[in-house]
């Protein structure tokens, strides 16, 4: 079973993990209920694979936490998964079944990668766990369309720490992977994965994965 911290535990908020992990799933107008659904199945299948799981257990500590989030315009952000402790084989099954039938959460709404940054950042900055790496892994289809701009934002978190990458999906927008690498991430080894549309969507978060937990010893 996945452990799952609970704030005000100090026995538990005093666990050290390798990496604090924000994954943010896209649920905005643009991403019909197959999209998500392929969203949904990429995540699982990544927590399942052999090889990420290898790639937690060779950390310094050999733990990770993670806590994944939906999110679509300025006003909704919705946490799917709370803080989960990741060691071992074991416990990253348990989260790939959790997610496996993980219901979405939120009405379409439009894209507020800007809102969905400051959700982040504060969800790591109140996580009950100490991650010596902080990221948020924000994947979108699309560019920001309210909430403000997100660079300003972008550079407040950076301040803080915090890494954010990025997961450009473009079935719709050709040139999302720029943007993103304008616009969004930060950070020391922060970094874009492109995925050509949905269909490509889990081998994405896959290497994306591997490249978060492993960190800047992986080219």
């Amino acid at each position: 079973m996945c452990l799952v911290p609970v704030p005000g535990d100090r026995t538990r908020a005093s666990v050290p993990v390798d990496l604090t992990l924000v994954l943010a799933i896209d649920c905005s107008y643009s991403v019909d209920s197959r999209e998500f659904a392929l969203q949904i199945e990429g995540m699982t299948r990544a927590f399942r694979d052999p090889e990420v799981i290898k790639a937690i257990a060779e950390g310094p500590l050999g733990r990770i936490a993670v806590s994944v989030v939906q999110w679509s315009d300025a006003s909704h952000q919705r946490v799917a998964v709370p803080w989960t402790v990741i060691i071992g084989e074991g416990d990253a099954h348990g989260l790939a079944g959790r997610l496996a039938t993980l219901p979405r959460l939120l009405a379409d709404g439009g894209t507020s990668i800007t809102a969905m940054i400051r959700f982040g950042a504060k969800l790591l900055n109140d996580s009950p766990v100490a991650g010596q790496r902080q990221v948020i892994d924000i994947a979108a289809d699309g560019r920001n369309n309210n909430g403000g701009y997100p660079k300003p934002v972008r550079d407040d978190v950076a301040e803080q720490g915090i890494t954010i990458n990025g997961l450009a999906i473009l079935n719709e927008v050709p040139t999302l992977g720029w943007y993103f690498e304008q616009n969004v991430i930060v950070g020391p080894g922060s970094f874009v994965v492109v995925a050509n549309d949905y269909a490509a969507y889990a081998d994405a978060i896959k290497r994306k994965l591997l490249r978060e937990i492993i960190g800047s010893t992986l080219s």
